[in-house]
């Protein structure tokens, strides 16, 4: 249907999209944005694309991934990138969310949060119109899952039909694979205490819950996890730390996956705990390609959304 990357932008042109959960893009958008992703990476052949385009960044919690990708991308793509401190906002004073939506709708082009809670970026979204994009909040972190995606893509083509094991806390993250298990049509097991699970069950026939580790890595092509203790979660850590203590992804554990599984982490890890000291060196381990494909992906999705 698309001939090249600038038809395919120019068919979504005239369509406003936010991107605040991965099923905000329908599946073969979500494809075209990695298989233009996967083009992009290594050239520059799209250089000029964004040009005199501007992206503001609103983050409410710390960021390395994140910040950093979509600021690189903007300029790989000709466009220009801008943090925006809440602390020198006037939304740290009180500004209502609707007029801070509102005034920036009418200087940006495009604008990335990264919120405390999921319910800011849905009022910014409601009366924004530019994109808003999730850079994470506390429900879900679909720019994550798109460079994970890619980064089997790269790997292994498509992952439909594979088994995809998360070892740990049902946290942001691991929402937004639950969504993307339905979308891509593979089968997420999620291996997390019972005590952790969520308190209403997804309804979702592609997400199993398990409280065996075992069971969730068996003849699995994937493992993910994440820490323990998530950013606003600090006040629980001990608890977690005690109740995860058996979900440690470790070198042994991946050798109960099939033999090709790779290994995947968003960052940043703490190493003894979600993970063994020196996973990262073990060769099925793609933690830092899956990190670099931030870069990649985001300019795709910056591409589809605002070009």
């Amino acid at each position: 249907m698309y001939d090249n990357l600038y038809s395919r932008a120019l068919f979504f042109k005239r369509m406003n999209k936010h991107f605040l959960d991965i099923n905000d893009l329908n599946l073969d958008e979500l494809e075209g944005i990695i298989e233009n992703s996967l083009s992009l990476k290594g050239n520059n052949k799209y250089s000029e694309i964004l040009k005199g385009k501007f992206l503001g960044l609103i983050f409410e919690k710390s960021s390395t991934r994140t910040r950093v990708s979509f600021e690189v991308g903007m300029t790989h793509l000709g466009g220009k990138a801008s943090f925006l401190s809440t602390n020198d906002l006037q939304l740290g004073r009180g500004e209502p969310i609707e007029d801070t939506a509102k005034v920036l709708s009418s200087m940006l082009d495009g604008l990335v949060l990264r919120t405390l809670d999921h319910q800011t970026q849905l009022d910014f979204a409601k009366n924004s119109s530019i994109p808003i994009i999730n850079g994470l909040s506390n429900k879900s972190h679909p720019c994550q899952i798109l460079a994970d995606l890619m980064t089997y893509y790269e790997e292994k083509g498509s992952i439909k039909g594979k088994k995809v094991a998360w070892c740990g806390d049902f946290n942001n993250v691991c929402f937004s694979y639950a969504q993307a298990a339905e979308l891509f049509d593979f089968d997420l097991w999620i291996a997390c205490p019972d005590e952790f699970s969520p308190k209403e069950s997804l309804h979702l026939p592609n997400v199993h819950f398990t409280s065996s580790v075992e069971e969730a890595v068996a003849d699995s092509d994937v493992i993910s996890t994440d820490v323990w203790v998530s950013m606003g979660d600090e006040n629980q850590a001990a608890k977690r730390q005690a109740a995860f203590l058996d979900y440690q992804v470790n070198e042994s554990l991946l050798d109960q996956a099939k033999e090709d599984v790779i290994f995947l982490h968003c960052l940043p890890a703490i190493r003894g705990q979600e993970i063994s000291e020196n996973i990262f060196e073990d060769p099925r381990s793609r933690v830092f390609i899956q990190a670099e494909n931030r870069l990649h992906v985001q300019k795709g999705l910056l591409i589809e959304l605002l070009n």
